[in-house]
Protein backbone atom coordinates (compact mmCIF):
# COMPACT_ATOMS: atom_id res chain seq x y z
CA UNK A 1 0.00 0.00 0.00
CA UNK A 2 2.93 2.52 0.86
CA UNK A 3 4.33 1.78 -2.71
CA UNK A 4 1.51 3.02 -4.21
CA UNK A 5 1.15 5.33 -2.60
CA UNK A 6 4.64 6.34 -3.45
CA UNK A 7 3.65 5.86 -6.74
CA UNK A 8 0.76 8.13 -6.73
CA UNK A 9 2.77 10.87 -5.35
CA UNK A 10 5.52 10.71 -7.51
CA UNK A 11 3.43 10.50 -10.93
CA UNK A 12 1.44 13.61 -8.99
CA UNK A 13 5.01 15.53 -8.82
CA UNK A 14 5.55 14.65 -12.05
CA UNK A 15 2.15 15.91 -13.93
CA UNK A 16 2.73 19.28 -11.27
CA UNK A 17 6.25 20.33 -12.87
CA UNK A 18 6.20 23.41 -14.47
CA UNK A 19 7.00 23.27 -18.26
CA UNK A 20 10.49 24.33 -18.83
CA UNK A 21 10.58 28.06 -19.86
CA UNK A 22 11.66 29.21 -23.88
CA UNK A 23 13.89 31.51 -22.92
CA UNK A 24 14.76 31.26 -18.78
CA UNK A 25 17.51 34.66 -17.92
CA UNK A 26 18.58 34.68 -14.84
CA UNK A 27 20.82 36.86 -12.64
CA UNK A 28 22.69 37.99 -15.68
CA UNK A 29 25.41 40.33 -15.77
CA UNK A 30 27.22 42.21 -18.68
CA UNK A 31 29.83 45.30 -18.40
CA UNK A 32 31.49 46.91 -21.21
CA UNK A 33 34.83 49.06 -20.21
CA UNK A 34 33.89 49.26 -16.53
CA UNK A 35 30.58 50.29 -17.25
CA UNK A 36 27.76 48.24 -16.13
CA UNK A 37 24.90 47.49 -18.40
CA UNK A 38 22.69 44.47 -17.14
CA UNK A 39 23.01 44.30 -13.25
CA UNK A 40 21.40 40.79 -12.43
CA UNK A 41 18.77 40.51 -14.87
CA UNK A 42 15.64 37.97 -13.80
CA UNK A 43 13.24 37.49 -17.25
CA UNK A 44 11.43 34.32 -18.68
CA UNK A 45 9.38 33.71 -21.47
CA UNK A 46 7.30 30.80 -22.15
CA UNK A 47 6.06 28.98 -25.28
CA UNK A 48 3.78 31.27 -27.38
CA UNK A 49 4.11 34.00 -24.83
CA UNK A 50 5.29 37.86 -25.76
CA UNK A 51 7.87 39.67 -23.72
CA UNK A 52 8.27 43.47 -24.40
CA UNK A 53 11.44 45.17 -22.85
CA UNK A 54 11.22 48.53 -22.70
CA UNK A 55 13.97 51.35 -21.21
CA UNK A 56 14.96 54.40 -22.12
CA UNK A 57 18.58 54.41 -24.71
CA UNK A 58 21.62 52.59 -23.23
CA UNK A 59 19.47 50.57 -20.83
CA UNK A 60 21.05 47.62 -22.08
CA UNK A 61 17.78 46.45 -24.03
CA UNK A 62 19.49 45.46 -27.08
CA UNK A 63 22.54 43.89 -25.12
CA UNK A 64 20.45 41.70 -23.26
CA UNK A 65 18.71 40.32 -26.85
CA UNK A 66 22.68 39.80 -27.77
CA UNK A 67 23.29 38.00 -24.90
CA UNK A 68 20.19 35.46 -24.97
CA UNK A 69 20.97 34.71 -29.00
CA UNK A 70 24.66 34.21 -28.10
CA UNK A 71 26.78 36.73 -29.60
CA UNK A 72 27.84 38.36 -26.41
CA UNK A 73 28.70 36.09 -23.13
CA UNK A 74 27.74 37.14 -19.90
CA UNK A 75 29.80 38.55 -16.85
CA UNK A 76 28.09 36.35 -15.04
CA UNK A 77 24.53 34.86 -14.73
CA UNK A 78 22.89 32.15 -16.98
CA UNK A 79 21.04 32.66 -20.49
CA UNK A 80 18.78 29.02 -20.93
CA UNK A 81 17.25 28.17 -23.97
CA UNK A 82 14.87 25.10 -23.83
CA UNK A 83 15.98 24.37 -20.29
CA UNK A 84 19.91 24.48 -22.33
CA UNK A 85 22.42 26.96 -20.72
CA UNK A 86 24.07 28.06 -23.45
CA UNK A 87 27.15 29.67 -21.56
CA UNK A 88 30.25 27.44 -22.67
CA UNK A 89 28.64 25.96 -25.74
CA UNK A 90 30.49 25.07 -28.73
CA UNK A 91 30.29 26.20 -31.84
CA UNK A 92 28.62 24.12 -33.29
CA UNK A 93 26.09 23.31 -30.83
CA UNK A 94 25.10 27.18 -30.35
CA UNK A 95 25.15 27.06 -33.82
CA UNK A 96 21.90 24.50 -33.49
CA UNK A 97 20.49 26.18 -30.87
CA UNK A 98 20.63 29.64 -33.14
CA UNK A 99 18.80 27.75 -35.95
CA UNK A 100 16.21 27.69 -33.24
CA UNK A 101 16.09 31.38 -33.18
CA UNK A 102 14.95 33.94 -35.20
CA UNK A 103 16.14 37.39 -35.38
CA UNK A 104 14.93 40.77 -36.57
CA UNK A 105 17.27 43.29 -36.27
CA UNK A 106 17.06 47.21 -35.27
CA UNK A 107 17.34 48.45 -38.84
CA UNK A 108 16.09 44.99 -40.44
CA UNK A 109 19.94 44.31 -41.52
CA UNK A 110 19.32 42.99 -45.36
CA UNK A 111 22.31 42.88 -47.39
CA UNK A 112 22.50 45.74 -49.74
CA UNK A 113 24.26 43.68 -52.88
CA UNK A 114 20.98 40.54 -52.15
CA UNK A 115 18.04 40.52 -53.91
CA UNK A 116 14.73 40.64 -51.74
CA UNK A 117 14.75 36.98 -52.70
CA UNK A 118 18.19 36.36 -52.36
CA UNK A 119 18.11 37.88 -48.56
CA UNK A 120 15.27 35.64 -47.82
CA UNK A 121 17.05 32.20 -48.95
CA UNK A 122 20.34 33.19 -47.26
CA UNK A 123 19.47 31.26 -44.00
CA UNK A 124 17.92 28.33 -46.38
CA UNK A 125 21.29 27.82 -48.52
CA UNK A 126 23.23 27.87 -45.67
CA UNK A 127 21.19 25.62 -43.39
CA UNK A 128 18.65 23.41 -45.35
CA UNK A 129 21.48 22.32 -48.63
CA UNK A 130 19.25 19.31 -49.55
CA UNK A 131 16.25 21.68 -50.63
CA UNK A 132 16.63 21.97 -54.32
CA UNK A 133 16.81 25.33 -56.10
CA UNK A 134 13.25 25.42 -56.83
CA UNK A 135 12.04 24.34 -53.56
CA UNK A 136 14.36 27.38 -51.99
CA UNK A 137 12.18 29.48 -54.54
CA UNK A 138 8.86 28.62 -53.62
CA UNK A 139 9.73 28.70 -49.75
CA UNK A 140 11.07 32.07 -49.96
CA UNK A 141 7.66 32.91 -52.39
CA UNK A 142 5.82 31.36 -49.02
CA UNK A 143 7.97 33.22 -47.05
CA UNK A 144 7.05 37.02 -48.53
CA UNK A 145 3.37 36.28 -48.56
CA UNK A 146 3.17 34.96 -44.87
CA UNK A 147 4.25 39.39 -44.45
CA UNK A 148 2.24 40.58 -46.89
CA UNK A 149 5.09 41.62 -48.80
CA UNK A 150 3.36 42.79 -52.37
CA UNK A 151 6.61 44.08 -54.20
CA UNK A 152 9.10 42.62 -56.74
CA UNK A 153 10.84 39.74 -54.77
CA UNK A 154 14.09 40.87 -57.63
CA UNK A 155 14.33 44.09 -56.61
CA UNK A 156 17.15 45.36 -54.38
CA UNK A 157 16.39 46.64 -50.53
CA UNK A 158 17.50 50.16 -51.07
CA UNK A 159 14.24 50.01 -53.54
CA UNK A 160 11.54 49.13 -50.76
CA UNK A 161 10.64 51.46 -47.97
CA UNK A 162 11.65 51.37 -44.11
CA UNK A 163 8.49 49.17 -43.44
CA UNK A 164 8.73 47.46 -46.74
CA UNK A 165 12.39 46.28 -45.22
CA UNK A 166 11.11 44.89 -41.54
CA UNK A 167 8.55 42.62 -43.56
CA UNK A 168 11.61 41.17 -46.14
CA UNK A 169 13.62 40.93 -42.15
CA UNK A 170 10.92 39.35 -40.44
CA UNK A 171 10.64 36.91 -43.56
CA UNK A 172 13.93 36.07 -43.39
CA UNK A 173 13.62 35.51 -39.96
CA UNK A 174 11.14 32.81 -39.95
CA UNK A 175 12.40 30.78 -42.48
CA UNK A 176 14.03 28.36 -40.55
CA UNK A 177 10.89 27.95 -38.37
CA UNK A 178 11.84 29.50 -34.95
CA UNK A 179 10.30 28.55 -31.77
CA UNK A 180 11.81 31.83 -30.48
CA UNK A 181 11.56 35.08 -32.41
CA UNK A 182 13.61 38.25 -31.55
CA UNK A 183 12.99 41.42 -32.26
CA UNK A 184 15.20 44.49 -31.87
CA UNK A 185 13.35 47.82 -32.50
CA UNK A 186 10.30 46.56 -35.02
CA UNK A 187 8.61 50.10 -35.51
CA UNK A 188 11.99 51.97 -35.20
CA UNK A 189 11.68 54.80 -37.47
CA UNK A 190 8.78 54.43 -39.34
CA UNK A 191 5.53 56.21 -39.35
CA UNK A 192 2.72 55.85 -37.13
CA UNK A 193 0.67 53.89 -40.09
CA UNK A 194 3.57 51.78 -41.04
CA UNK A 195 4.31 50.67 -37.53
CA UNK A 196 0.79 49.57 -37.11
CA UNK A 197 0.83 47.43 -39.86
CA UNK A 198 4.21 45.90 -38.49
CA UNK A 199 2.36 45.57 -35.31
CA UNK A 200 -0.53 43.78 -36.98
CA UNK A 201 1.72 41.76 -38.85
CA UNK A 202 4.04 40.32 -36.00
CA UNK A 203 0.48 39.61 -33.89
CA UNK A 204 -1.09 37.72 -36.51
CA UNK A 205 2.26 35.56 -36.71
CA UNK A 206 1.82 35.24 -33.10
CA UNK A 207 -1.10 33.33 -33.30
CA UNK A 208 -0.11 30.99 -35.78
CA UNK A 209 3.56 30.19 -35.16
CA UNK A 210 2.84 30.81 -31.21
CA UNK A 211 6.75 31.79 -30.87
CA UNK A 212 7.97 32.49 -28.17
CA UNK A 213 8.65 36.22 -28.28
CA UNK A 214 11.43 39.06 -26.54
CA UNK A 215 10.45 42.30 -28.46
CA UNK A 216 13.06 45.19 -27.12
CA UNK A 217 11.11 48.60 -28.15
CA UNK A 218 10.96 51.98 -26.70
CA UNK A 219 7.16 52.64 -28.23
CA UNK A 220 4.92 51.83 -25.52
CA UNK A 221 1.99 51.61 -27.59
CA UNK A 222 3.81 49.36 -29.36
CA UNK A 223 4.62 47.11 -26.76
CA UNK A 224 0.90 47.28 -25.32
CA UNK A 225 -0.36 46.07 -28.67
CA UNK A 226 1.62 42.86 -29.55
CA UNK A 227 3.18 41.68 -25.79
CA UNK A 228 1.14 39.80 -22.89
CA UNK A 229 4.15 40.86 -20.77
CA UNK A 230 6.01 44.02 -20.63
CA UNK A 231 9.77 45.01 -18.73
CA UNK A 232 11.10 47.98 -17.92
CA UNK A 233 14.89 48.17 -17.47
CA UNK A 234 16.90 51.10 -15.75
CA UNK A 235 20.68 51.28 -15.14
CA UNK A 236 20.70 47.69 -15.29
CA UNK A 237 17.86 46.54 -13.32
CA UNK A 238 14.53 45.30 -14.20
CA UNK A 239 12.18 47.78 -12.32
CA UNK A 240 9.03 45.51 -13.07
CA UNK A 241 7.30 43.37 -15.14
CA UNK A 242 4.32 42.35 -15.66
CA UNK A 243 0.88 43.36 -17.71
CA UNK A 244 0.49 47.03 -19.05
CA UNK A 245 -2.20 47.07 -16.09
CA UNK A 246 0.04 46.02 -13.68
CA UNK A 247 2.77 48.87 -14.91
CA UNK A 248 0.01 51.91 -14.53
CA UNK A 249 -1.05 50.21 -10.98
CA UNK A 250 2.77 50.49 -9.85
CA UNK A 251 3.24 53.05 -7.32
CA UNK A 252 7.16 52.87 -8.47
CA UNK A 253 8.49 56.87 -9.44
CA UNK A 254 10.25 55.33 -12.22
CA UNK A 255 7.27 53.78 -13.94
CA UNK A 256 4.76 56.40 -13.04
CA UNK A 257 7.39 58.99 -14.52
CA UNK A 258 8.03 56.41 -17.77
CA UNK A 259 4.65 55.42 -18.66
CA UNK A 260 3.82 59.74 -18.30
CA UNK A 261 6.43 60.32 -21.03
CA UNK A 262 5.83 57.79 -23.18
Amino acid sequence: MAATADMTTNQNAFHNEAPVPAIAVENLRKAFDGHTVLNGVNLSVGSGETLAVLGRSGTGKSVLLRLIIGLEAPDSGSVSIRGQDIAGLALDQLGDIRKTMGFLFQHAALYDSLTIAENVAFPLEHHRRSMSKSERTDRVRQLLDEVSFPGDIDKMPSDISGGMQKRVGLARALALEPAILLLDEPTAGLDPISSGEIDELILKLQRERQMASVVVTHNLHSARTIANNLAILNEGNVVIQGTYEDLQQSNIDFVKEFLKQS
